[in-house]
């Protein structure tokens, strides 16, 4: 009996090994088809990233052209209103310089002005009376020019003088009271003079 056993050992032992043996290669064959179905998959995948890849970037492309068009309309609508209170604040500025600038100008004229006066140097409004003035008395010295007489040729050149002229020369000044030069007079304490 002992035989057999060692006998019957040996046949299932043999048995066992061909049926691990056609285990394993099918394994093997899983595991290669396996991998082969996984490369198969990978490179797959690769082509549709490819093909896809290229659509979805065109997408991506035409989202941020998008997004960008709407950035520079917020942007450009944002720009337009701080420029346009930007130009307010800087008129502002232009008009107070000015108002400024006239206030300075005037108080200078002013203090020119016054110290003129006190140097007594006349005025503009002075002037222009004085212009006037002059220009009435032109006038007034043509019109009587017209009626004075030209000299015959040969005769002494006696002009006549306008009536004016002649009024104007026959009234005396008033006498002043002068005092006589050299003689000084001391009032004396009694009040008496020399």
């Amino acid at each position: 009996m002992a035989k057999l056993k060692k006998s019957a050992g040996k046949t299932s032992s043999g048995a066992n090994q061909s049926a691990a043996q056609s285990e394993a290669a099918r394994q093997s064959r899983s595991i290669t088809e396996s991998a082969q179905q996984i490369w198969l998959a990978g490179m797959g995948a690769f082509n549709r990233a490819q093909a896809e890849g290229s659509r979805l970037f065109e997408s991506l492309v035409r989202d941020g052209l998008s997004l960008e068009q709407t950035a520079r309309r917020f942007a450009g609508n944002r720009v337009h209103g701080v420029k346009g209170a930007m130009e307010d604040r800087v008129g502002q500025a232009k008009e107070r310089a000015a108002d400024t600038w006239d206030k300075l100008e005037k108080v200078f004229e002013e203090r020119v002005q016054r110290a003129l006066v006190k140097l007594g140097v006349p005025g503009r409004d002075d002037l222009n009376a004085l212009t006037e003035r002059v220009e009435r008395l032109t006038a007034t010295l043509k019109q009587r020019g017209a009626s004075v007489t030209k000299p015959a040729a040969g005769k002494s050149a006696k002009v006549a003088r306008p009536a004016a002229t002649k009024k104007a020369s026959s009234v005396k000044p008033k006498p002043t009271k002068a005092k006589p030069a050299g003689k000084t007079t001391k009032v004396a304490k009694t009040g008496k003079s020399d």
